[in-house]
This record gives structure tokens, sequence and C-alpha cells, in this order.
């Protein structure tokens, strides 16, 4: 296993006690226990130190003597600007909130400085009259054990080692069943020993309970509340999906008001049907030269906010499916305005607190919730994700028991350990490895575009015109490629990709394909891509004509609350008439289901909407594409494609109700 390193850099304007401390530290560090690999470095500058955070992924935290420091101010008319250790302080701190910081303080100024620098994030202070470098050491040492400490990891992993016989659930009983049997054995053996042996049930109290935690999973959750700047962290099993259907059941109530981006996940609009919620839809931004569906306009936003003032809750997704981020906090700043809770969908965004280049996220931007995609973005196992909460109204016991209708009683182990792993990773190397992801994201865009045939789209061709002035940012790991020149259709494009190459991408639209740059990414998938590409480009094939999907229509009327309407039986009635043409009888029924195009996975229907000529239209387009796209909610009667709709008995019932 490689050894890890662990620099602290110690940041002193007098050369020779900075000096002295440097040695000092080292020499303990050399002396006693030290499985963190951790080496003492020093410097003089406000400007040194900021250099060393950005350009040092290595280094987990600092001791910043109590003193001015300079920062050189580069440019026409350079000066010597001064700068207390409190700014420096609040710098770092904005920089990489995840670093470690203790001051190093006279002791007869002890009071005035705890007091102003304890209001930030300081972890604590050293006198610096003492030379106490052991202990200095021991106390810096247990502090970054305690962030790479994983609780119920260590817990799993020691239990699997004592090898307890297993009289409880789950069926295989450690793998046994599969590992002797001819039939099965081979996928003991693909999937491996721990796998089966670290798949539990809550039969074994030691590794506590995910649906009331108090133990090791608690313990986790608390250390990832402090990773990702939350109050509160909850560890889901069942994916973001749910994570986003808790929280609604949480906040609203039946016919409480809710203001929802159209292009949120189908969680999303499932989950207005499991609360009862009024939704309120608010159109997407479209780029309609590439299909590509952004955020809602922030004009259009402020005004919802505005006039909906009575709403409940506010929900957005940041970042979209292709990278494209909300400038949040302005718009979060006026839902609060009026009351209202914000959550934020940050499924492909999990990483952004350990990057500079991705801050603020949702919670630093004002938001109440954050539901994240730990197993997207991160190095957690899929379904694996997280519940960020800074809710000052936080009602626990409600989102317990939310939370515990949606969890499985008995959850998988292994995915709950994944989820402190990756925190943990995030903690001491998410900056180092996000930094070498930019640096590959930098590298692949002027890769692709140096083949001259594919061309990687940047934030002004992907803005539609609508949001161009609402300050909207681009995540580079999201990489579009416009694919238009290449010769090939984008399907004959994936299939080229996978059978020639072995490269398998994230999704397309019927011109674009999407790239997704992770932590994973390795500079050697990036030159294989590059490779194949290139090849491809230099085939000359003809341009041929790709067929463009049509636009979603947008929303139409809500005539009854989604919840209302997908409970109804309903009846089935076919899209195409006797003559294979659109089938009038649809126009103004109601429908009874969700029905969503996938990609992009914005629905053209849910229940309780009034059907149009326009959207019966669409729907028959999509299922004929050129580019095969999978069609939600739709229901085959033999061959024939049919909506579920109210009938009208069904329709006037829900009308005398709702008088």
């Amino acid at each position: 296993m490689k050894k890890p390193v662990s620099r602290i850099l110690l940041i002193n304007d007098e050369k020779l006690i900075l000096k002295e401390f440097t040695k000092g530290l080292n020499a303990a560090a050399k002396s006693m226990e030290n499985p963190l690999g951790i080496v003492f470095s020093g410097v003089t500058t406000a400007q040194e130190a900021l250099q060393s955070i950005e350009q040092d992924g290595d280094i987990q935290g600092l001791v910043v003597d109590d003193r001015l420091y300079t920062l050189k101010h580069q440019g026409k008319h350079a000066r010597d600007l001064q700068m207390t250790a409190l700014e420096l302080v609040q710098k770092i701190t904005h920089f990489r909130p995840e670093l470690n910081i203790y001051i190093l303080i006279a002791q007869e100024q002890e009071d005035e400085v705890v007091d102003a620098l304890f209001s930030e994030t300081v972890d604590g202070y050293f006198y610096r009259e003492e030379r106490d470098y052991r202990g200095m050491y021991r106390i810096l040492n247990a502090q970054l054990q305690e962030k790479a400490r994983t609780p119920f990891y260590d817990q799993l992993k020691h239990y699997v080692l004592m090898a307890k016989d297993a009289w409880h659930t789950p069926g295989h009983s450690s793998g046994d069943s599969l590992r002797d049997s001819p039939w099965v054995s081979d996928f003991y053996e693909f999937i491996g020993e721990h796998i089966f042996r670290a798949d539990l049930s809550v039969s074994v109290p030691m590794l506590d309970s995910l649906m009331e935690p108090a133990g090791v999973i608690a313990e986790a959750q608390k250390i990832a509340a402090q990773a990702f700047g939350a109050r509160r962290t909850f560890f889901a099993t069942n994916g973001t999906s749910t994570a986003n259907k808790v929280i609604f059941q949480t906040l609203l109530a039946p016919g409480n008001k809710l203001l929802l981006d159209r292009n949120c996940h189908k969680s999303v609009h499932h989950g207005v049907v499991l609360s009862g919620a009024h939704p309120v839809y608010l159109d997407s931004s479209v780029n309609k030269k590439f299909n590509i569906y952004g955020p809602v306009p922030k004009q259009t936003l402020l005004k919802a906010i505005e006039v909906h003032g009575d709403a409940q809750a506010l929900i957005l997704t940041n970042c979209t499916y292709d990278g494209l981020r909300y400038d949040l906090p302005p718009i979060i700043a006026a839902a609060h305005a009026k009351g209202i809770k914000v959550i934020i969908d940050e499924a492909w965004y999990g990483f952004a607190r350990f990057h500079p280049a991705f801050r603020p996220t949702a919670l630093e931007a004002g938001a109440d919730y954050a539901t994240q995609s730990t197993h997207k973005v991160l190095s957690a196992f899929s379904q694996s994700s997280m519940i960020h909460v800074n809710d000052p109204d936080f009602n626990e016991h409600l989102f317990r028991e939310n939370f515990n209708m949606h969890t499985s009683t008995s959850p998988q182990y292994s995915m709950i350990a994944s989820l402190d792993v990756a925190r943990k990773q995030a903690m001491l190397e998410g900056y180092k490895l996000l930094s070498r992801t930019l640096e590959l994201a930098q590298e692949i865009r002027a890769q692709i575009n140096s083949t001259g045939v594919f061309q990687v789209l940047e934030l002004p061709d992907l803005l539609p015109d609508e949001i161009k002035h609402d300050s909207i940012q681009l995540d580079p790991t999201k990489v579009t490629v416009d694919i238009s020149r290449c010769g090939f259709t984008v399907e004959e494009l994936i299939r080229e990709l996978f059978e020639r190459f072995n490269i398998q991408v994230e999704k397309s639209t019927f011109n674009t394909l999407t790239l997704l740059l992770t932590i994973g990414t390795t500079r050697s998938k990036v030159s294989r891509l590059y490779d194949a590409l290139m090849r491809i480009s230099r085939e000359n094939r003809a341009p041929q004509r790709l067929y463009q999907t049509a636009e979603i229509p947008r929303f139409t009327e809500l005539k009854y609350l989604p919840r209302d309407a997908f409970y109804c039986g309903g009846e089935l009635m076919p899209l195409l008439d006797e003559q294979d043409k659109v089938n009038s009888s649809l126009n103004g029924r109601v429908c009874a289901d969700q029905i969503t195009p996938y990609p992009p996975g914005i629905p053209v229907l849910v229940p309780g909407q009034v059907i149009t000529q326009a959207i019966t239209q669409y729907l028959i387009s999509m299922l004929r594409s050129q580019k095969h796209i999978e069609v939600h909610g739709i229901v085959f009667d033999g061959y024939l494609p049919c909506l579920r709709l109210l009938t009208n008995s069904e329709e006037k019932t829900l009308k005398e109700l709702d008088k």
C-alpha cells in the first residue's frame, strides 16, 4: 500500500524562528509514530503561503504565527501590502476550507487573539514561547488522524476480519452458499470474497443502524457534515432519487406550493406525486442548435418567487447534466426573503466543496438542503448518496420518519463504507485530484479541437440566448463535443468508439457527445480517447445529415394535482388513430402518468397536465426518431403506443373534491 505524504505548512516572517520550529517539528515527526507521513515546511510571506496551498495538494494543515504578513502586490506600481493573521486565515479558509489551521500566539495576547480568531474556522492555538515540539506534533497528528478516520469502514473491516460464524441474514451467509457451488462459484470468484463477507445485516449491533444511528454510522455522518460544510449529513443507500423524495415529504404537506425547474431529475417529479404538493413548473432554457436544456432564466425564477411567495420550497438542479451552473446566491436570497426553503439537487456536483474552481457550493450559497450523488463524481459505490442539511428550522423527527419510510431495513453496508471512504478521500486529497482533473479537462479540450473535425463546446456555445446574461458558469469536467462533421450519426459514433476503441461515453444528443471527467480520470484514458477521435477524424468521411429531435413543448395547464391524477385508475388511449395519424381525441384530455423522453429526461407530461396536439405530435416524433430515445411512461397495447388518461367520471370526481 502506498504511504501518504501529509505536509503541514508553517507561516512565520521571522526566518530564525521559522527554521527552529520546522527543524524541531520534523525531528518530532521522525522520532514518533507517523502513519500519515507528516512533514513540516515553512514560508515567510502571505503570498508564499497562498501559492503553496494552491500548488501543493499534499498540504493538510497550517500553523500561522499571529503577526502582520507581507503580501506582494504584483503590477506596474508594485508595493508591499500588509495582511493580518486573521485576514490570511480567512483567505486560506475561503480557498481550501478542508485544511486544519492552528495559530501561534504570544501568551499575554491570548484573550484578544482567541476571541478574534475563533470566530473563524481555526482548530486551535499554540504559545509562541513554548517550544514543546513533541506536544505540538501530537496535537497536529491527532487532528489529522481524526480527519483521516473512517469510523464505519474501520468497524466493518474489523468485524469482517473477526470471521464470526453467521446465523443471520443474508442468505448467502458470507458467500458460503456460492463458494463451492458448481453452478455459481464463478460469481463468487468474480465479485470477491470480501464483498460477501462485508454484506451483513442489522443483526450486527456493532455496525450501528442506518435507520437510527447512534454509533459508527452517526460518527461517520458527523465527520461528513464537517467535510461538506453542513449542519447535518445523512447517508442514503437508495441514490439521490430517494434523497429528493425524502426531503419533499419532509417539507411539503398535500397542497403545499412548490416551485421547480422542469429540467429536474424525474425523481423530483415523482416526489411531487408522493408528497401531494401543488407544483409550479418553470420551463428550462434550451439551446436549440444542440438540443441542450439549461437552467431556468434568472428573471423567470425571480418573478416566480415574487408571484408565488406563498410557496413552501424551491428546487433547482445545479449543475445540470451538461455542466451549466446557476448563479445561486441572489436566487436563494430572494427565496429566503419570502420564507421559501431552497433545495438544490447537486447529483452531478458533489465534489465542488474541495476545489475553489467549483465553488460556491449550494450550501455555501445559502441552500437549506443539498442532495449529492457521491457515487457519480466521487469514489462511492453506485446508489450511495448524501443528504446535507443547513435548514435552521430542520424538523429532525419528521425527516427521520420520512427517511425510514424510504430506506431499506437491510441496507448494503459496503455502500455505507464507501460513503465514509469517499468523504475521507475528498477531504485529504480532493483538492489534489480535482486539480489534476481540471488539467486533464483542459488538455482533452485542446486535443479534441486539434482534430479539426470534433469541436468542444465552451460556455458561449452552450448557453441558450435567454440566459446569456444570467452569470451562468460551466463545470469544465463535463465536456460536450460537437460531432456533426465526423461523418457518423451519434449512434454510429458511439458504437464505433465502443466496439473499435473500447470507449464508453456518458450521454449524447442528436449532434453531441458528453464526456464526464472525474477524480478517476487518468492521462492514459485521455490519450486513448484522443487517439480514437484523431483516427476517426483522419478517415475523412463525408458529413451526414443529422436529424434534429424536436424541442420539448412548453409546459401547458396543470388541471389537477399530480398525486390526485396519478392515483386515478384512468383509461388507455392510443397516440395514433386508425389511419396512423395523430389521434385528435387526445386534445384537451388529462394525463395520469409522467411521460419522459430519455435523454434529456425532462417530462413532456406530468400527472394532471392537459394534453395538446403539439405534445402528441412531439411524442410521436420521439417514437419515430432516427436516434433511439426511451420514452418512459408510455403504455404499449400490443404494438400500439398509448397514454393513460383520466376518465370523464374521474375528472368529475376531482372537480367535486376541489370544491
